[in-house]
């Protein structure tokens, strides 16, 4: 499991086109280039009096006196232009506050805190009467409910430990929608109830994105943006924005350019049993990237990602690089469709392969596997570098020792 956070603005969307309870929410996202002229004719709500609040993966807006209150729809543009014409810092990162979202704002009395955690056996759920910035700090309030795999919430879980039916309605229809489209993490805080209506003022959540294939339809175009003072490199930004254009995933996260252990692996689940394989190895600083291909990607996608990779890989010339491409048993992936992208950027990069010393340790299974092995072991020989292959019968991360130990089977 993969836990990636999205925007406040993107999640509760997800919430509103799948919960089956009454709920109206409006809101607006500023994004960089979005035409400011015309959103109050789009968006009659903004003639009221707003809300408005960075929607980056930063905590504690609140505290961090990131949260505009009870001002007019130009004082709220007037906030944002001085908050996105700087970098901020919030604690110990600094960075630049890009997508804002503006909502009404609602006058209420009291606040409530509704959160909802996976874990391995379970989901759990927090419900408390005393929400708002200062939950933390009057945790022992907050009242457990623990709720077994393949269950769901029973809203006279939530009468039992708290006497609002209401909210309890919510949290029951809000536990179902948090099953199905494999979120991770959701918090509310706080989610007041005004004129026996739900409101959600503030909201985390985060996705299992290793579920994305089953979710295309569900998440739509949801983006899985960069923590907040994240500066992502031009490489990455280039695998982001194919990312963003397709429907398979492709992931890139630059650890250490100068690094001699590089990936390129299948699966999101994966990548983290790779990563986490060399780290526990003791080659954590020696690992150059972190990323995934997944989703049935085309040749041309992988061409490209593949080249990104080696280019980076075979910059800097040094100790000798190893090339890791692994994966798992593919499902639907057609592994020599795959490969053959692979496979055509790394004769693009022969030279500079040879220059490097690269070894590459090849591990994959699934559909077409055997071809896309063989086309792997061909091109080994073509490119005068060393290419040791091997299928399902050998261990996911096994190929991490041969590589690291300099050993073949």
């Amino acid at each position: 499991m993969a836990q990636r956070g999205i925007r406040e603005a993107e999640a509760k969307q997800l919430i509103l086109d799948h919960i089956d309870f009454p709920l109206v929410h409006d809101m607006v996202l500023v994004r960089p280039h979005s035409d400011i002229s015309a959103l109050a004719k789009d968006y009659p709500f903004l003639s009221g009096q707003l809300v408005a609040k960075p929607d980056v993966l930063v905590g504690k807006r609140g505290k961090h006196n990131l949260v505009l209150l009870n001002k007019n729809f130009q004082e709220c543009l007037e906030w944002i232009e001085k908050k996105r014409s700087a970098p901020v810092r919030v604690g110990p990162v600094k960075g630049d506050l890009t997508h804002f979202l503006i909502e009404p704002f609602i006058p209420h009395d009291q606040e409530f805190y509704l959160a909802i955690q996976a874990e391995r056996d379970g989901d759990v759920i927090y419900v408390s009467d005393q929400g708002g910035i200062h939950v933390e700090e009057k945790w022992d309030q907050v009242k457990e409910i623990r709720v077994p795999v393949d269950q769901f919430l029973r809203e006279e879980e939530v009468l039992a430990v708290l006497d609002q039916p209401l909210l309890a309605r919510f949290a029951a229809a809000l536990h179902k929608v948090f099953a199905d489209l494999d979120f991770v993490y959701l918090e509310i805080n706080p989610i007041v109830i005004v004129n026996e209506r739900i409101h959600m003022l503030d909201l985390v959540a985060k996705l299992d994105d290793t579920a994305a294939f089953r979710n295309r339809e569900k998440w739509g175009g949801v983006v899985f943006p960069s923590p907040f003072g994240t500066v992502l490199t031009a490489e990455e930004r280039y695998i982001n924005e194919l990312d963003s254009k397709t429907g398979a995933s492709l992931k890139l996260k630059i650890l250490n350019p100068e690094g001699r252990i590089w990936t390129m692996v299948a699966g999101g689940g994966a990548s983290v049993v790779y990563a986490d394989t060399i780290v526990d190895l003791g080659y954590g600083s020696e690992l150059a990237n972190y990323g995934e291909y997944s989703g049935d990607p085309n040749q041309e996608l992988t061409y490209e990602y593949a080249k990104t990779v080696l280019d980076l890989m075979t910059r800097k010339k040094g100790k000798p690089k190893i090339l890791i491409i692994g994966g798992g048993i593919a499902n639907f992936t057609d592994v020599a469709k795959t490969f053959t992208g692979i496979i055509m950027a790394l004769k693009d990069y022969r030279e500079k392969l040879i220059e490097n010393r690269a070894t590459i340790y090849v591990r994959r299974g699934g559909p077409n596997y055997k071809e896309g092995l063989e086309k792997m072991e061909e091109t080994g020989k073509v490119l005068g570098v060393p290419v040791h292959v091997y299928g399902p019968e050998t261990h996911m991360t096994k190929i991490i020792s041969l590589a690291l130990g300099g050993k073949s089977q």
